[in-house]
């Protein structure tokens, strides 16, 4: 066996089987292929000493006591795999069923974190004894991936805690540390050392000869009943709906577990096992799961490795960072700083504006006092980390300083300038600007290689991720120290390259002017944003151009058509652009902020849209050339797709794992798709570009693929 060590120990009156996890050349175990082979010969060992055993041991040789399932092997299946799926995880079942049907005691040995499978496995001990480290986590995630617990967690979690019990930690992925599965009974008893665990493991064999699982005890009650029960009925009965409302049917995994759960309820355990198979296997043959697998745990794995990370210069913490603006930007920014240790200088034109800024750290950490998640001592301690200042000599000697003012040039160069010179030695200059190129703000530093873009999205506190933007003249080193800032923030960094809206803006303006155009073009509002909701965006983009202003958009237009007068060029505006500016400039409806835009928004009751808007854009009903709802989506979904691809071709974007996180966390892609990129290779390229064509011949230029577009797709397609 290469995965498995298998070995005999002395015991009173016989032997204990250890069994030791230790894949080669992996700091984790998985369920790799190797692995279900080596765990059926372990099982056949077990059998053939099964006379002389008293008990089994399981233990990991890893920091971790086992990760789960081999989850490039999953990114190769297709549908039609399904079958030989079945196969494979009915035959891994049938190994554990063995090995916790034999009468003797299995006890798992639980010396760091079991995730997925690798809580799969722990459950088909009878016995589970943990080490008490509150870092140490165990859980099924699986549903975070587009998959299930599929190798019984599902239908042991279920006998185990309850339809209703169990329904966090299947439906919601809920993680537990050591403590906590004890109070769940998941876990029978903890120890302080990863060294106490084997001779815990022997006492617990050696008074304890004979063992069953509970769901084979002829006694054993589900917890809270069965779908038979009235309330249990009662309650499943508008589950189906409630899910719906939340998954709004993209998301299989939800759903299955869902199923699993109840149809496994109903019959005896070996029946739900199969049932469970049968879910899984249906699962991971699938695209939603090969989307959400590839983005989900390679692309955030790739990013959190720092591959996006240039040169190799070594970690870097700022021990001081100054913020330029109190606004809601700057707030948020000295919170997510402040709650990291970071000393922080929060600057703004006066005093009395500076304070409003620190207010926000004061009202967010206060909820979390109220709420008994934090101690009241560590909330001063945070508090006492922001100095709110107007007093530029205040930020002497911070290691970087971030702008987070109006985005206007001027302004931008004038609170550069004036801080700059306060940096300390061997600092760095960032701008918080969200659409203005960094290179041409950078002409205001006398250090250009030490400015760089770091775009928070907001509201801070909630956003993860950051956009570190690298202007002409932005050295490596300063990419770098902006990465490591960002991660010390517990933040997720994208690295792009120098343009107009960089990455994200630019991106996500395509979606909003796509749904402004649509409803320049007659398609009913409600019908739009529905469609894109459904689509799986979270925010309708008429309702998104509302909260972040209309008038923003047209300053923006504007700021356009000005830099490339001065280029010498004239910006043609897209049919979204122009409506956006009627509705500001004639139709004097800039946004939510200023009264209503696209909607109304009466005191004291729910938003609408604008009543006006079906008579200024409506078109007589012609059921030829309306627009089915899947024709919106597309049109949503591709023109952002589209526009990812050109900022890859461009250099932009230099890999598909930013394009991809940068598009789910930074705009609200559907995560279902796995992001734009994702989007375009689930598609199938070939079939992407041959809708991309269709829609540009219907629909203009912005769904146009040129030749460097195409190669662009092709090349960064990723291969497993």
């Amino acid at each position: 066996m290469q995965t498995i060590r298998y070995e005999l120990l002395d015991a009173a009156d016989g032997k204990v089987a250890l069994i030791t996890f230790d894949e080669p050349d992996s700091s984790v175990n998985t369920m790799c292929r190797q692995w279900q082979a080596d765990l059926g010969e372990a099982t056949a060992r077990v059998v053939a000493d099964r006379a002389q055993l008293k008990g089994v041991v399981l233990a990991s040789a890893k920091t971790s006591f086992f990760a789960g399932a081999d989850l490039k092997a999953t990114m190769r299946l297709t549908p039609a795999d399904a079958p030989t799926a079945f196969g494979e995880i009915e035959r891994m079942k049938k190994h554990f069923r063995t090995l916790e049907t034999l009468g003797i005691p299995v006890v798992s040995c639980l010396n760091g974190a079991a995730l997925g499978g690798g809580w799969e496995v722990a459950l088909f001990g009878h016995y589970r004894i943990a080490v008490d480290n509150p870092r140490i986590q165990f859980g099924l995630p699986e549903v975070t991936l587009g998959l299930m617990p599929g190798a019984t967690g599902s239908t042991k979690m279920t006998r185990l805690l309850g339809l209703m019990g169990a329904q966090p930690y299947l439906l919601e992925g809920q993680l537990f540390n050591p403590r906590e599965a004890l109070e769940l009974q998941l876990v029978h008893e903890l120890v302080a050392t990863p060294e106490q665990l084997l001779p815990a493991a022997l006492a617990r064999i050696a008074t304890h000869p004979h063992s069953v699982q509970p769901w084979d005890d002829k006694n054993h009650r589900m917890p809270g009943g069965t779908p038979a029960n009235p309330k249990v009925a009662g309650a499943l009965s508008v589950a189906p709906a409630m899910l719906k409302k939340t998954t709004r049917g993209r998301y299989p995994a939800p759903e299955a577990i869902l199923a699993t759960m109840v149809e496994g309820a109903l019959v005896d355990y070996d029946t739900a096992l199969r049932i469970e198979s049968r879910y899984l296997a249906r699962l991971m043959t699938g695209p939603v799961a090969r989307n959400m697998i590839n983005t989900f745990f390679f692309d955030m794995n790739a990013i959190k490795s720092g591959q996006s990370r240039p040169g190799n210069a070594p970690r870097y913490k700022p021990q001081k960072v100054g913020i330029l603006g109190a606004g809601m930007m700057g707030a948020g920014i000295a919170w997510a700083q402040a709650s990291r240790g970071i000393a922080t200088v929060l600057k703004d034109v006066t005093q009395e504006k500076a304070d409003a800024g620190k207010a926000y750290s004061a009202k967010l950490s206060q909820a979390r006092v109220d709420k008994g998640r934090m101690e009241a001592a560590a909330q001063q301690a945070l508090l006492d980390r922001i100095k709110a200042t107007a007093d530029a000599a205040d930020l002497a000697g911070c290691d970087l300083v971030i702008e987070a003012v109006f985005e206007n040039r001027e302004l931008k160069a004038k609170v550069t300038q004036e801080a700059e010179p306060q940096l300390a030695e061997g600092g760095f200059f960032a701008s918080n600007t969200s659409t203005l190129p960094i290179s041409g703000l950078a002409q205001a530093s006398s250090r250009p290689a030490k400015f760089v873009g770091i775009h928070f999205f907001s509201p801070v506190d909630k956003m993860k991720l950051v956009e570190i933007i690298r202007g002409k003249a932005t050295d490596d080193e300063t990419v770098a120290r902006a990465f490591d800032y960002v991660q010390t923030l517990g933040k997720v960094p994208i690295v792009v390259n120098d343009s107009r809206g960089f990455y994200t803006s630019r991106t996500f303006g395509t979606y909003v002017m796509e749904g402004a155009a649509l409803l320049g073009e007659g398609v009913p509002a409600a019908l739009i944003e529905n469609a894109a909701m459904q689509a799986g965006m979270p925010v309708g983009p008429l309702a998104v151009l509302d909260e972040t202003a209309l008038t923003l958009s047209v300053h923006v237009l504007d700021q356009t058509r000005a830099d490339y007068a001065a280029e010498g060029r004239t910006y043609l505006a897209t049919p979204g652009e122009l409506l956006v500016e009627r509705m500001v400039k004639e139709l004097k409806r800039p946004g939510r902020a200023g009264g209503g835009g696209f909607y109304d928004y009466p005191a004291g009751g729910r938003k609408h849209l604008w009543p006006q808007l079906s008579s200024l854009f409506g078109r007589p009903a012609d059921t030829s050339s309306a627009l089915s709802v899947q024709e919106i989506q597309d049109r949503l979904l591709y023109r952002q797709a589209v526009e990812t691809a050109r900022c890859l071709a461009e250099g932009v974007l230099t890999s598909v794992h930013d394009a991809n996180i940068g598009s789910i966390f930074g705009i609200g892609f559907p995560a279902w798709t796995g992001g734009a990129m994702q989007f375009i290779y689930g598609t199938g390229v070939e079939a992407f570009l041959a809708r991309a064509d269709e829609l540009a011949q219907r629909f203009g230029t912005g769904f146009a693929l040129d030749a460097a577009v195409r190669d662009a797709i092709a090349r960064f397609q990723p291969r497993y």
